[in-house]
């Protein structure tokens, strides 16, 4: 594994004002905002961006990793007593988090191609998690053995797009596509 060079002062400045530009500009106009108002908003050349963050991905990353990484910590702190009521609480909150952060469940989707070794990826984060929950649900017989991780992340990520900035249906509507994988 290639090891991560240290940033300089100056280049850890310019990737602190990059992140909290891009976080203020996500939250008001979403994920596709423009990198280059990005850059401009943090007072840095659009060069400097692309060095930080080769990709849109990679900046989503990491301005919607704390988050994520929240969801995963109460995820694990889950006591496994009530497996399919656990799994089912969790992937709701992760979708009513997708759906009222825009552009989280449309980066999530795309996955993690293009990050450096030194960003922790959502999407690796929240798949790690899911499948202790799955298995779980699944050795406790409460949801079909055919149901994959992949495919709940991606049921709970689509219902979070359909339904971006309207928590309130993005949840029924998983609720109801939840009780098509019970047995």
């Amino acid at each position: 594994m290639e090891k991560v060079k240290p940033l300089r002062a100056d280049g850890r400045r310019n990737r602190e004002r990059l992140v909290a530009a891009a976080m203020e500009l996500v939250a008001r106009d979403g994920a596709q905002v423009s990198l280059e108002e990005i850059a401009r908003k943090a007072g840095v050349g659009s060069a400097t961006l692309h060095r930080h963050f080769p990709s849109r991905q990679a900046l989503l990353e990491v301005v919607f990793r704390d988050g994520v990484a929240q969801l995963c910590a109460r995820a694990a702190a889950q006591p496994g007593v009530e497996p399919a009521a656990e799994l089912a609480a969790w992937l709701e909150e992760v979708t009513v988090y997708t759906a009222t952060h825009r552009g989280l469940a449309a980066a999530l989707m795309a996955g993690p191609e293009g990050l450096s070794a030194e960003d922790i990826c959502c999407t690796d984060m929240l798949l790690d998690v899911l499948r202790v929950l799955v298995a779980r649900a699944a050795a406790a017989g409460a949801i079909h053995s055919g149901v994959a991780t992949e495919d709940l992340m991606v049921l709970a990520n689509s219902i979070a797009i359909a339904n971006e900035d309207d928590p309130l249906t993005a949840r029924r509507v998983l609720r109801l596509a939840l009780t098509g994988i019970r047995p």
